[in-house]
């Protein structure tokens, strides 16, 4: 068995090279030259290949840490008679976790099923929204900063999270679309704050109100400004209003301003921008996911001092590589069709793996 040391390593080494791989199917303007039937069971391959080896890692608290937990509650719930608890923080993850180990169904075993489940709906999100070029969509998404942790770690987050971006994909299908994001409130409660965004950007439509509030809750964040988190503590449950009003670091978690999230945060936010207002893009799709992400991003900021913001800044942070590469390989016409496209797929994951390799080494 693989150590699980070297889990994140080998998935890294493996995206990279596929990321390279994929980038080698495009010619210079972001014309795909091979069959796209080839792409199609390449990402397929690449889908079935993650799944399996992130579904097979060992049990280790040490470099999965939430793991660890879950595999000692698994052990005392298996076989033991199944009822629907409603009491839950989390309807539908914490039901179906009980109720698999009450069927028998080995650790092991859900493991796989909860990686099938988080990278199968981001795949299925990658193909609606991007059709023959969900190749490089797909390893791009797996190439993101936190991919890796949400699969092994935060993992009822991480398909709350992939649950809503099948939502977001469907956007165009309202009566489909909202069913999806009020689904993916029953697998993580944080996903509250999300789809609360998700109805406000529906309504409102203009970018520029977005711009200026992630502007405004960026220099309240640099100011210190704690009043927000506070507040929102208020309209979530007892575990998210702990990580909200936690006065003070742990070994597990750094309260402050983080000058490097909010850099990486930004990338989306600048590109979007001159996007949006220099290269005229117009796109119904892309505005949409701009606005969300502007919008949870925002939300973070002003959460920034919190207890495990990381966690926070993912419920923006998952919508990142989507809303990032849009623009580059819609299926919608557009100047920037391809024209940069090496750049920023190649610069995303020069990012993560300068944050594993270097600067978290």
């Amino acid at each position: 068995m693989i150590p699980a040391a070297l889990y994140q390593p080998i998935y890294l080494l493996v995206v990279t090279l596929m990321t390279f791989f994929s980038m080698s199917l495009y010619g210079r303007w972001g014309k795909l030259l091979k069959s796209p039937n080839t792409s199609q069971i390449i990402t397929i391959f690449m889908l079935i290949m993650v799944v399996m080896f992130v579904g097979t890692r060992p049990v280790s608290g040490a470099y999965f840490v939430d793991m660890a937990a879950y595999s000692a509650s698994y052990e005392k719930l298996l076989n033991e008679p199944f009822f629907f608890d409603r009491d839950v923080d989390n309807l539908i993850w914490d039901n179906l976790f009980i109720w698999m180990a009450s069927q028998g169904i080995s650790f092991s075993t859900w493991l796989i099923l909860v990686a099938s489940a988080y990278f199968g709906l981001m795949y299925l999100a990658c193909r609606k929204l991007f059709g023959n070029d969900v190749l490089v969509a797909f390893i791009t998404y797996l190439g993101a900063f936190s991919t890796f942790s949400y699969g092994t770690n935060g993992m009822k987050a991480g398909v709350a999270a992939s649950v809503f971006l099948v939502a977001m994909a469907y956007r165009d299908k309202l009566w489909l679309s909202i069913p999806i994001a009020l689904l993916s409130l029953g697998f993580h409660h944080s996903m509250i704050m999300v789809t609360a965004a998700y109805f406000v950007v529906l309504f409102l439509k203009n970018p520029r109100y977005y711009f200026i509030g992630w502007i405004i809750s960026l220099i309240f964040a640099a100011l210190g400004i704690k009043y927000f988190q506070t507040y929102f503590a208020g309209f979530t449950t007892e575990h998210g209003s702990e990580y909200l009003l936690a006065t003070e670091d742990t070994t597990e978690a750094y309260i402050g301003f983080r000058p490097d999230f909010v850099l990486y945060s930004a990338v989306p936010v600048y590109l979007g921008y001159k996007i949006l207002y220099k290269y005229k893009f117009k796109s119904v799709t892309y505005s949409f996911l701009l606005r969300l992400y502007l919008m949870t991003n925002s939300l973070w900021m002003l959460c920034m001092y919190a207890s495990f913001n990381n966690r926070i800044a993912y419920l923006s942070w998952f919508i990142y590589p989507i809303v990032l590469i849009y623009p580059f390989i819609s299926r919608e016409k557009n100047l920037l069709q391809g024209k940069y496209l090496r750049w920023v797929v190649y610069g995303h994951l020069g990012f993560t793996l300068f944050m594993h390799f270097i600067y978290y080494a």
